[in-house]
């Protein structure tokens, strides 16, 4: 199983993440949490990373099913979204696969949930080619 669903493309890292958050939000999803790893990681430990952001994105409705498939899966949650430097005009958006969940998990009853999310994420990142 793949453990993300990724694109490459050729773009400024701003206009990637504009781009990737545009993208997910027109697939039902919010951003909750975003974390600049570059930043963290030089402030902490003094480690030289390039651009390298962490958006924890959130779609609602298939949240509030999967928590009430199995109360757990708030461990697995929000669905992480990287948008990450390659090079010096390559960016790389990748999403989570959903179907991870049920890999760990174990719970058929996710897989449902599992699918038409990662449905989403698939035509959310699909759309940054086109």
């Amino acid at each position: 199983m793949e453990l993300g669903i990724g694109t490459t493309l050729t773009a400024d890292f701003d206009d990637a993440v504009a781009r990737t958050r545009a993208a997910l939000q027109e697939q039902g999803f919010g951003v909750l949490t975003e974390i600049d790893l570059q930043t963290t990681l030089k402030e902490k430990i003094g480690a030289d990373l390039d651009r390298y952001l962490i958006l924890g994105a959130c779609n609602p409705g298939l949240a509030n099913r999967a928590v009430g498939a199995d109360p757990q899966i708030g461990l697995l949650l929000p669905c992480n979204v990287v948008v990450r430097s390659e090079g010096s005009s390559a960016v790389v958006v990748e999403a989570m696969n959903p179907q991870l969940m049920v890999e760990v998990t174990g719970n058929p009853e996710l897989a449902a949930v599992a699918e038409e999310a990662a449905g989403l994420l698939r035509a959310a990142v699909g759309s940054l080619t086109s």
